[in-house]
């Protein structure tokens, strides 16, 4: 190993670095390359890497890229690039503090309109549709953020480049 390869595996790792090789373990974990174990020990060492050297090893035995699957098209099947591919859901790129914020969200707007539902039904009119305060402008934000967070995340290089350039750096 040469010196500028341990001066690159002796380089602090970002918050970000660390996210991208979590990213990675959970891709090769849906591929079925790592046990539910293996996933959870290569996750907790990821979050807990100091340096590039850290992190290297936790995807140097994972191929650089999934498997490519080349089927024939069918006719008449062929969709939009991107759109209803995500296998995962709407919250599967955000980071979990937003994924617990948005389900935290949920259960109040649906508590409150659960409680207002009770208390129209009860009282023999309509009552004032309060709940909309309390989901609108929380909603609104979170909504804003999530879309920040998603746009940004796009911009940024895939995790496959990542990863392979810590293999390249571990030799």
């Amino acid at each position: 190993m040469n010196d500028q390869q341990t001066i690159q595996l002796t380089m602090r790792a970002s918050d970000r670095d660390r996210q991208q090789v979590v990213e990675r373990l959970q891709g090769a974990l849906e591929d079925g390359r790592l046990s539910m174990d293996e996933f959870a020990d290569r996750t907790g060492l990821a979050f807990h890497a100091v340096t590039y050297g850290d992190l290297a090893p936790l995807c140097a035995d994972l191929p650089a890229s999934g498997p490519v699957v080349v089927s024939e098209p069918t006719p008449g099947a062929a969709a939009a690039p991107g759109v209803g591919c995500s296998r995962a859901g709407y919250l599967a790129g955000l980071p979990m503090v937003l994924k617990i914020l948005w389900t935290t969200w949920l259960v109040a707007v649906s508590v409150n309109v659960v409680v207002w539902a009770l208390v129209s039904g009860t009282g023999g009119h309509l009552a004032y549709p309060w709940p909309v305060w309390v989901a609108g402008p929380y909603g609104a934000v979170l909504f804003a953020v999530s879309a920040g967070v998603v746009l940004f995340r796009r911009s940024r290089p895939p995790v496959a480049r990542t990863c392979a350039r810590l293999m390249k750096a571990n030799g």
